[in-house]
């Protein structure tokens, strides 16, 4: 055995990502002193309460919060997500996954995230409108092209951001202010290639990980069976180009719950009955599991493409996969990717796997900067390039790890520690040649 493998204590994202960056550091020998307190700590936390008008002329109050983690290496960079239960501890974590997300993809960002309390599925379209527009008056210049660039996240999308822009642009006149927010509609500077990024780049950089030969007994997309948890915009998606890739899809499931086909589903199949009957439960020929059942379905790739901790330590030993790919954010936790490691399933990190929508994200902006629209080709290629140099990364430094570091408890490096390792790198480098002048 090469963890000791304990039961999950806490399940907070940000509990997480502190354990996951702890870990990481466990790998690195010759950080200067007392920079990994800097790297932790979020550089700015903007806390606002906003009154808006409902439809029946009654007045609510909300709360809002942008969480700026670090900007060395540029703009922040992240989504703003509207959730009944988002917190500030959360929005933190995420902010910091998105700064090691930027580094590792090496793109000029830093990490940000915000958010809104509030229900979206109990608002009207003009009551997001209202809430986003002062949202954005309440930010003031704590948002902007060159100090921190939202995007769409949970509940939010391609209407919000153009919100978020009119608003910004109203306010800030006489400037080219479309690179104040990405994930924008084409009409307003938005990218082509951007809505599919993250789907796109978790199959770039599977395809990249499996050229490399270290996932055992799988070197090929192409007849691989793939299992699918979240059919949301990177579930469904992935869902599409693995298949086209050759994949055989066996089961993909929804919040409601999945379906599975060892024969195959047909993607276009699948996203017109959930659209017609508001989930994939029911495809006809098809059988009929849970969200629990796909985990441990017996499959090739595992895409846990839906919600944070879904593969615990309650869970992780009935995971069949060889490969498991983070299509989203924290699906896995630091007691289950122990457990995954010791019965020999790799895991591609989510800030690896998921990092193609801040790729594009970046893509837009710089367009915007420069007041032009790349063709679709252009976009892909170059998003292809930046997974698969990440992939590259992530490998050479867990080679390098093994090479360079010998553990007396027998631990072996992940893929995530080996990324995260990468990103802090860069990140310390950049802080470091900048200097430490204030």
């Amino acid at each position: 055995m090469n963890n000791v493998i304990t039961p999950d204590t806490d399940l907070d994202l940000y509990v997480v990502a502190q354990q996951q960056f702890e870990r990481a550091l466990s790998w690195i020998d010759d950080l200067k002193a007392g920079l990994v307190e800097y790297l932790i700590t979020p550089k700015r936390t903007v806390h606002v309460r906003f009154s808006v008008i409902m439809d029946d002329d009654s007045v609510r109050t909300f709360h809002g919060f942008r969480v700026l983690h670090n900007r060395s290496r540029g703009p922040g960079k992240g989504g703003i997500r509207y959730h009944p239960d988002v917190t500030e501890h959360e929005v933190a974590a995420l902010a910091a996954l998105m700064t090691w997300k930027t580094a590792i993809v090496d793109v000029p960002f830093g990490g940000a995230k915000g958010g809104v309390v509030c229900n979206p599925k109990e608002l009207s379209r003009a009551e997001l409108r209202r809430i986003t527009r002062r949202f954005v008056i309440e930010l003031g210049d704590a948002i902007g092209p060159h100090t921190d660039i939202p995007a769409p996240d949970v509940y939010t999308d391609q209407q919000t951001m153009a919100w978020i822009y009119d608003t910004f642009d109203v306010f800030h006149p006489g400037q080219n202010n479309r690179a104040v927010v990405t994930g924008k509609p084409l009409e307003l500077g938005g990218s082509l290639g951007r809505e599919a990024a993250t789907g796109r780049g978790c199959l770039d950089a599977t395809r990249r990980l499996l050229g490399h030969s270290i996932v055992k007994d799988l070197r090929a997309i192409d007849g691989a069976r793939v299992a699918i948890q979240g059919l949301g915009n990177v579930g469904a998606t992935a869902m599409r180009l693995f298949h086209e890739a050759g994949a055989r899809i066996v089961c993909v499931s929804d919040s409601k719950g999945g379906v599975a086909d060892d024969a195959g589903l047909q993607p276009q199949q699948v996203m017109a009955h959930k659209a017609e009957n508001g989930s994939v439960v029911g495809l006809p020929e098809t059988v009929t599991i849970t969200n629990e059942d796909l985990l441990a379905y017996d499959c090739d790739i595992l895409i846990p493409a839906a919600l944070e901790s879904q593969i615990r330590a309650d869970n992780a030993a009935d995971v069949r996969a060889r490969l498991v790919v983070e299509g989203a954010n924290g699906p896995i936790t630091p007691a289950a990717d122990a457990i995954l490691q010791d019965r020999g399933i790799t895991v591609l990190p989510d800030i690896v796997a998921n990092g193609g929508g801040v790729v594009v994200s970046y893509f837009e902006w710089v367009q915007n900067l420069e007041n032009q629209q790349w063709q679709l080709d252009k976009v892909e290629e170059r998003l292809k390039f930046r997974m698969n140099a990440a992939v590259d990364a992530t490998v050479t430094q867990q080679k390098l790890i093994r090479q360079k570091i010998q553990r007396d408890d027998g631990a072996e490096p992940t893929l995530r520690d080996a990324a995260l390792v990468v990103a802090i790198r860069r990140l310390s480098d950049v802080i470091l040649q900048r200097d430490i002048w204030m």
